[in-house]
């Protein structure tokens, strides 16, 4: 069991490598942007041309960072491993009744002809 669980999880860190590191790619240049905005920001101030002003960009909110990246990647994870899909059919999930603690499927409700809906809220 430990097995093939490993090997899907190596199989979806293959899947996801190159969307990863497009989008660390995305933050390093993003953040080089935001740092060469910076210097040129500065050599204006230096020469006293300054119309607007200056853009505050400190090393703690950079994007390119290993929380953002960690950030990124569980994303990418989550999003990867979702039952639903864009374009694809609804997963059929079980649920419990609550009267019986009957377990069934979502899809066992639809009738003929009558859209399924389904409301989830929450009782407060």
């Amino acid at each position: 069991m430990n097995t093939i669980k490993s090997i899907k999880n190596g199989i979806v860190c293959l899947v996801l490598l190159p969307r990863f590191l497009m989008a660390a790619v995305m933050f390093w240049l993003l953040d080089f942007l935001c740092i060469r905005k910076r210097v040129f920001l500065r050599m204006k101030e230096q020469e006293g041309d300054a119309i607007d002003p200056p853009v505050c960009i400190s090393d703690s909110n950079r994007l390119f960072s290993m929380e953002s990246l960690k950030a990124v990647w569980h994303g990418h994870k989550l999003d990867f491993l979702k039952a639903a899909h864009l374009g694809h059919g609804a997963p059929n999930s079980e649920v419990v009744q609550l009267g019986d603690q009957q377990r069934s499927r979502i899809l066992d409700y639809a009738k003929d002809k009558r859209p399924l809906i389904l409301n989830f809220g929450s009782c407060t």
